[in-house]
């Protein structure tokens, strides 16, 4: 037997199945490989996690602007195309649990409208925050 039998790198090689190789050929090519792809699968995880909270954050953004043209009734032309955007939109970004007229919390008698909208769509857009942030941290790596 040669000297190289005896060596501890070489019974390795032939334990993985590499008896042939030397030792000098790229050492840790694969690990250098796997590392770039994990680097890149984290890359992808932190990119849609930052997008999911954006969007989340967006909704609970446009549920609290709904609430505040509700309450400024008096002052704002619901005939404008982008308080009716803004109003249109929060009505979708409710999910109907939190709807201003058949919302969680309902109300009656004076400035009924303003205190549906401003409890309902407030709850709606702090569970949009909550939940977005869950999301966040799930696919986060």
């Amino acid at each position: 037997m040669s000297d190289q039998s005896n060596d501890p790198q070489s019974w390795r090689n032939r334990q993985a199945g590499g008896a042939g190789q030397d030792s000098d050929q790229q050492p840790g090519r694969g690990a250098a490989a796997a590392a770039k792809a994990k680097a890149g699968a984290d890359f992808v995880r932190l990119r849609l996690a930052q997008l999911v909270w954006l969007v989340c954050v967006i909704a609970a953004l446009i549920l609290a602007a709904g609430a505040l043209l509700i309450a400024l009734q008096d002052s704002v032309n619901r005939g404008n195309d982008l308080v009716q955007f803004v109003l249109d939109a929060a009505d979708k970004l409710d999910l109907g649990v939190f709807d201003r007229g058949n919302g969680v919390f309902g109300f009656d008698g004076k400035n009924a409208e303003t205190k549906d909208a401003l409890i309902n769509w407030g709850i709606a857009a702090v569970v949009w925050l909550v939940v977005g942030k869950i999301i966040d941290r799930v696919i986060r790596p």
